[in-house]
């Protein structure tokens, strides 16, 4: 019997300690032996065979128990969800996830267990969705712009509203950092514009 730590991120901006650590929490507070760990950083609606967690499966032995901080971690769709537990559940091994208190094994109230818990998730998932997109389309037909806004493009439009100001001013003699810092943006950007205008 082997006890496996399984911890899965989205992406590069999020870490693994938190579930690491929460994992050897409960680990030291149960007195149970963590033997191997499994971290991944990869999106749950990848394929499982694409992911490290479906070559687990793969490799689980009769008693072993695979232990993460929330079924979430697992799959993000209850026909996925459902498909990893039938999968422990039929080799005899037990899943524990942390948050939902989870100590799912080869008996029926655990697979009535795990198909309400990935069903309920499967709904939450899609009202959020619905709610999300409902917003965005509320924001938009208000004819306001969505996501953050371009430094980039808020510089360029600044330069272009005056760029009769910046001609007079390079006729003038003035250097590119002067005008830079006059107009509160980089030497670059000003070299950029005025090239871009051909002066």
């Amino acid at each position: 019997m082997a006890v496996i730590g399984y911890i899965r991120v989205s992406s590069n901006k999020q870490t693994c300690e938190h579930q690491h650590f929460e994992i050897e929490q409960f680990a030291h507070q149960n007195n149970i032996i963590v033997d191997r760990w499994l971290e991944e950083t990869i999106s749950s609606r990848k394929p499982l065979n694409k992911r490290k967690l479906g070559q687990l499966l793969d490799e689980l032995q009769d008693g072993d128990i695979l232990i993460a901080a929330e079924i979430s971690r697992l799959g993000r769709s209850l026909l996925e969800v459902m498909r990893i537990l039938e999968t422990c559940l039929n080799k005899n091994c037990q899943v524990w996830t942390l948050k939902e208190h989870y100590r799912l094994g080869n008996d029926i109230q655990s697979k009535v267990m795990a198909f309400a818990f990935g069903l309920s998730a499967e709904i939450e998932r899609n009202l959020i969705s619905q709610r999300t997109k409902a917003s965005l389309d509320s924001i938009r037909a208000t004819g306001k712009r969505l996501g953050r806004p371009f430094a980039a493009q808020s510089k360029k439009l600044k330069l272009s509203r005056n760029t009769k100001k910046i001609k007079n001013w390079l006729d003038a003699g003035f250097t590119k950092y002067r005008i830079a810092k006059m107009m509160s943006v980089s030497p670059a950007t000003v070299s950029n514009f005025i090239n871009r205008m051909g002066w």
